[in-house]
């Protein structure tokens, strides 16, 4: 190998973006939540995309729920708790919407908020 080459790779191996399974958790809820926005604002023209947005939420927070039950977690106990409660908000207001009882407002805000203390977890 040329003496360029390994260093093309050197650099290359460097530059990679570093992930933290926070990021990756970042990354996710964000998409999701972005994908349940959209859809919310045209649920009236196009119903089977906002059904799908919801869907995949709940798949998320059901992840988030398995992830914190698991007795590996090491996230504070009280904290563990409130993930797992919002799962189940999560899960019962959805079926809410899809009756029309319920605005997706507060899944998106939960989201948010989470996203928010995610960002802030990652500053420190």
């Amino acid at each position: 190998m040329t003496p360029q080459t390994l260093a093309q790779r050197a650099y290359a191996q460097t530059a990679a973006p570093t992930r933290t399974p926070r990021d990756t958790e970042y990354e996710a809820i964000s998409k999701i939540t972005h994908r349940l926005k959209a859809a919310a604002a045209r649920h009236k023209t196009d119903f089977g995309a906002f059904v799908q947005a919801l869907h995949e939420n709940r798949r998320l927070w059901s992840v988030l729920a398995n992830g914190v039950a698991d007795s590996d977690n090491a996230l504070p106990n009280d904290l563990r708790a409130r993930i797992f409660y919002l799962a189940e908000f999560t899960e019962q207001h959805s079926s809410q919407i899809l009756s029309n009882k319920a605005s997706v407002e507060p899944l998106l805000e939960i989201n948010m908020a989470v996203l928010k203390g995610l960002r802030q977890m990652g500053a420190n």
